[in-house]
């Protein structure tokens, strides 16, 4: 088997577990957004969950894995599973102390995170709204210590090409939220306190669930005090950079928040509830990708075999562009119908959809680019260079700020500006690292890559029109009726899809054709 269809196999396995924790995430959503609405506590909530959730982003998805799995994987391929075993209890150990001094720094200045979070806040109008966010966040903070020791068991597993649980484990989180707010919110002081301590509990399980996986491998973890261990200090020098680089995202996301906290009430939510929308299919398929991609990119890089680096690079980018395109383009001309027909209940109302509507579609302008940014980033990662992921984050950062300053104060986007802010960053970070990586690899497959989107933007935008003639439909004015909405909105997609496809197979499109054989070898096994 190619590395290439081992790839789009993880990549397959990765993205269903994946899709079943979206799911699960969704649920959430309903349950959150049902009993809270847009309300200063809901505002509340997502401000002190910034901090797990941005943790999760660039621990889970980010940092951690990006610096330990090509260490790791180096080990592995060149000293064997024993050197690769005590390599992962010596950074076990480190990482433990790490998280656990962060954790208890976190609760102690809770405060001044809040005040740091959310600027706007200061004023005695919200004072209420402050006090909750700083309990929900030292409530909440523990989290930090669990999705830690989660990320390094997922890197683990996934450099000795097992997918599963790792992409499973985020259901947990999902799981212990709602379980929180249906079982645990009655009996608390302010029922919001029962989500955060689902929230808790679930970052603990995420952990949890990947315990059988490293048992059956060999690779239980034990802390193991070893400061002079050369790959503890690979790991670290990696760490701290491409921390900085892979958070360019959740950072302008983190600037939108704080600029939000000035707005109207609701603001902050909205922003929320618009990028819960993206992260569907950009952790279906962007980071599905990214996940799978890394172990063999590290490993091609590890024995110096720079044509197959490029393939795979390749093929990473061209397929992650195959799905985020015609996904971008349903986002926004159905961005009313999904919110509507999703979230539009109880104290959610036409209001908070309308003004969820808004940041959903001008973050799904940046869909294409915040995948985009994932792939590029590995190639550097896999590579062990985390400079310059760090120069083109610094340079993406305060484009997010400028732009950020200029749509609030001059436009009447309002919170929308800070999500197509947010977006140009994105795409401003992932056109300087193509042009830095292809410095410094030479070709990147620049032609192939071209012609792909050269089929795929014009199917993309033609499939696009199908979602603009159903939401022009006057019945996601109002909530209800949702029997009808879902048969609409279902049969939307799916013609939309069928659309796309029909199309990408007339035009002949290599990755289609790609898929289609990976399809066939299975149904003939």
């Amino acid at each position: 088997m190619s590395e290439q269809v081992k790839v789009a196999k993880a990549a397959g396995i990765v993205g269903a577990a994946t899709l079943a924790s979206r799911i699960m995430g969704y649920i959430r959503d309903m349950v959150m957004s049902w009993a809270f609405g847009t309300s200063a506590a809901a505002d509340a909530f997502y401000v002190a969950y910034r901090i797990p959730n941005l943790l999760r982003e660039l621990l889970a998805e980010g940092s951690m894995s990006a610096a330990f799995i090509p260490v790791f994987t180096e080990t592995l391929t060149r000293d064997g599973r024993e050197k690769a075993h005590q390599l992962a209890n010596a950074v076990f150990a480190r990482l433990m102390v790490i998280l656990a001094v962060l954790t208890v720094l976190g609760i102690i200045f809770a405060p001044q995170i809040i005040r740091t979070i959310a600027w706007g806040w200061k004023a005695g109008a919200h004072q209420d709204a402050f006090q909750s966010a700083v309990l929900l966040t030292r409530v909440m903070f523990p989290y930090l210590l669990f999705i830690g020791l989660a990320a390094l068991a997922m890197g683990m597993l996934n450099s000795l090409r097992s997918f599963l649980m790792p992409a499973l484990s985020p259901v947990m989180l999902n799981i212990f939220t709602i379980s929180g707010v249906v079982f645990l919110a009655p009996h608390m002081p302010s029922p919001i306190q029962g989500a955060a301590v689902g929230v808790v509990l679930g970052g603990l399980f995420q952990f949890l669930i990947q315990v059988p996986g490293l048992r059956k491998e060999g690779m239980m973890l034990r802390p193991v005090f070893s400061p002079s261990h050369p790959g503890v200090a690979t790991v670290g020098r990696l760490a701290a950079p491409i921390f900085l680089s892979s958070s360019v995202t959740q950072i302008n996301i983190f600037i939108g928040t704080v600029l939000a906290s000035f707005l109207a009430t609701g603001s902050i939510t909205y922003l929320f509830y618009g990028m819960r929308f993206i992260h569907f299919p950009l952790g279906i398929f962007g980071v599905a990708v990214a996940t799978a991609i890394l172990p063999t990119l590290s490993t091609h890089a590890a024995k110096q075999e720079m044509e197959e680096f490029r393939d795979t690079l390749s093929l990473g980018l061209r397929l992650v562009f195959f799905i985020m395109f015609p996904a971008m383009a349903g986002l926004i001309t159905l961005a009313v119908p999904i919110v509507n027909l999703l979230l539009e209940r109880g104290e959610f109302n036409r209001m908070s959809t309308l003004g969820t509507a808004s940041a959903l579609l001008y973050y799904a302008v940046g869909l294409w680019a915040f995948a985009g940014v994932r792939i590029v980033a590995q190639a550097f990662y896999s590579l062990q260079d985390t400079r310059t992921p760090v120069k083109v984050a610094v340079l993406a950062l305060f484009t997010n700020i400028a732009l950020s300053t200029v749509f609030i104060l001059w436009t009447p986007l309002q919170h929308g500006g800070l999500a197509l802010a947010t977006s140009i960053a994105a795409m401003v970070n992932v056109g300087l690292l193509t042009v830095a990586l292809r410095e410094k690899i030479g070709r990147m497959d620049g032609r192939r890559i071209f012609l792909s989107l050269a089929k795929i933007v014009p199917a993309s935008v033609a499939m696009g029109v199908i979602g603009w003639r159903i939401s022009r439909m006057p019945m996601w004015e109002s909530p209800g009726n949702n029997l009808v909405k879902t048969e609409l909105l279902v049969g939307g997609i799916a013609a939309s899809v069928i659309f796309y496809l029909g199309a990408m197979w007339l035009l002949k499109s290599e990755e289609l054709a790609f898929l289609w054989g990976i399809v066939k070898r299975r149904r003939k096994k």
